[in-house]
């Protein structure tokens, strides 16, 4: 029987454990970081940072150097990965190393988005919220039970947009937060003005706008956040202080609600409420019940917007596109009635047409940044611990070897015809990577799919005329996180008078 290790024995251990490490490290010491722009002394590539819809500067330094970049912001590494190849080796096949959140100074400490799934740091929070989330939304099976849900609330949204289709981007944020919260905290959310509604609103737009790279010196400078608010340049601090104020209100209120519904046994069970009674409320569990919720509608109401406005701006610019889809429709489904989720398998443009809606214009162009958690060699470069990583989603959904003519909107790449097989599905992409997927996906894919089968049933999306003018959309996007379509004009109007009865013969 062998003996017991020595004190000796371990010491040897622990000392031939150290020199493995210390040679690695040397080694790794010694290699190259990506390339990318020289940068300046001290400062490194501050002065490099777009200001603005950073992916199509990253994506030009891509052509220059590579679609692995290396940058320098005052002495923290930041990595770009211009390419599918680099995001799914190092985000996938990597997430161990690569499933950490940086520290976002400005929105995610100060405000307080580090409570939410999005900027959580990697470790027992996360899992816990990956955990309450999949339980609800995590998979097809999971969202079978919502799909009714689904449909329901996009008749009221064809109902919205009959009486009144200019207001076509309100009523889209509308029928978003009108699912999603239900879902989330079973709140029925009010025709017109409606509070949480707006609340939420609020706040999503303030995350983008927070969360932004560089767009805020505190998030380079973090000592910053000890400065008084009165001092010139440090008006961040009110800025902060007013919109940690809205994220913690649009935590609080629903979660409030959907209490005291259940202790006056008033409750519509939902996803807090289902928590709040299955799990053991002891440590800080109440409190991630409350976050992880938060982060479902905070999360899914805002990019199910962007995705579903694309819709229509895509609609405006390319009728043929939009007339291929109603002709499968009709085929498929007639004109008797609404498209459900159950002739989607049945509907392939319609299909397509979604997905290169998703392509053409991602709704989170740079993903959420990850953080590395160790020293890192890749293709023989040296990553260093505590590089903030970003997958630059939206050049990889315009890469020409994954896309041909990316920049043409074509949903047809991804139907086999003309002996071309399909282009990949870029939802492999445009929901993130690794551990931090969007545990949404599967929520915003169903979304997305039934107002586009629904609108496209019942719906002609046009050019507006204007004192007989034509006018012609912009394709302007905004900045941020979250990056939607600015404002366009467009004309709405049903496909026939059976098309509107069809709307209106839901109306309740």
């Amino acid at each position: 029987m062998p003996s017991a290790l020595t004190a000796v024995d371990i010491v040897v251990a622990l000392l031939g454990v150290y020199l493995v490490r210390a040679i690695i490290a040397r080694r790794s010491s010694r290699l190259p970081h990506p390339p990318g722009p020289k940068g300046l002394p001290i400062i490194g590539n501050v002065a490099d940072m777009p200001k603005s819809h950073e992916w199509h500067k990253f994506s030009e330094w891509g052509e220059k150097y590579g679609d692995i970049i290396y940058l320098n912001l005052l002495g923290q590494p930041m990595v770009v990965l211009n390419s599918a190849q680099h995001a799914i080796a190092l985000l996938d096949k990597r997430s161990t190393l690569y499933s950490d959140r940086p520290k976002l100074m400005m929105g995610g400490e100060i405000v307080g988005w580090k409570y939410t799934l999005a900027l959580t740091p990697y470790g027992q929070r996360f899992r816990e919220y990956r955990r309450f989330i999949a339980r609800l939304i995590g998979g097809p099976a999971q969202m079978h039970a919502h799909l009714p849900l689904e449909e329901h609330e996009t008749k009221r949204f064809l109902r919205r947009l009959l009486r009144d289709p200019a207001r076509v981007a309100e009523h889209i944020r509308k029928t978003a937060g009108c699912i999603i919260l239900k879902l989330s905290h079973g709140y029925e959310v009010a025709e017109g003005h409606d509070p949480v509604v707006h609340l939420v609103d609020t706040a999503t737009e303030q995350f983008s706008l927070a969360s932004s790279p560089g767009a805020f010196l505190v998030d380079v400078f973090p000592l910053l956040r000890y400065v008084p608010a009165w001092l010139p340049g440090a008006g961040f601090q009110t800025k902060a202080r007013e919109w940690k104020q809205v994220l913690d209100t649009m935590a609080d209120v629903p979660h409030e609600f959907v209490k005291r519904r259940m202790a006056e046994h008033t409750n519509i069970p939902n996803y807090t409420s289902e928590l709040l009674q299955n799990e053991k409320l002891e440590g800080d569990k109440e409190f991630n019940i409350k976050w992880s919720a938060a982060s479902l509608y905070s999360g899914g109401a805002d990019t199910t917007v962007s995705a579903v406005y694309s819709f229509f701006l895509a609609m405006t610019l390319f009728p043929e596109a939009a007339k291929r889809a109603h002709a499968e429709i009709d085929s498929v489904v007639g004109t008797d009635r609404l498209p459900t989720f159950a002739d989607r398998p049945h509907l392939p443009y319609v299909e397509a047409l979604m997905k290169e809606v998703f392509r053409w214009n991602p709704v989170v162009p740079l993903g959420v940044p990850h953080r590395l958690l160790e020293d890192d060699v890749y293709e023989g470069y040296l990553i260093p611990k505590g590089s903030i990583v970003i997958s630059n989603i939206w050049n990889i959904l315009h890469d020409p070897s994954l896309y041909a003519n990316p920049f043409v909107f074509d949903p047809t790449r991804f139907l086999p015809e003309d002996g071309r097989a399909p282009e990949t599905d870029p939802r492999e992409y445009c929901f993130g990577f690794g551990r931090r997927i969007c545990p949404g996906l599967h929520l915003a894919d169903s979304s997305v799919y039934i107002s586009c089968a629904m609108v496209l049933a019942t719906f002609d999306i046009s050019k507006s005329v204007e004192n007989g003018e034509v006018v012609e959309p912009v394709v302007e996007y905004t900045s941020g996180t979250i990056s939607h379509p600015k404002p366009f004009k467009c004309t709405i109007k049903p496909r026939s008078a059976k098309a509107e009865a069809l709307i209106l013969s839901d109306d309740e």
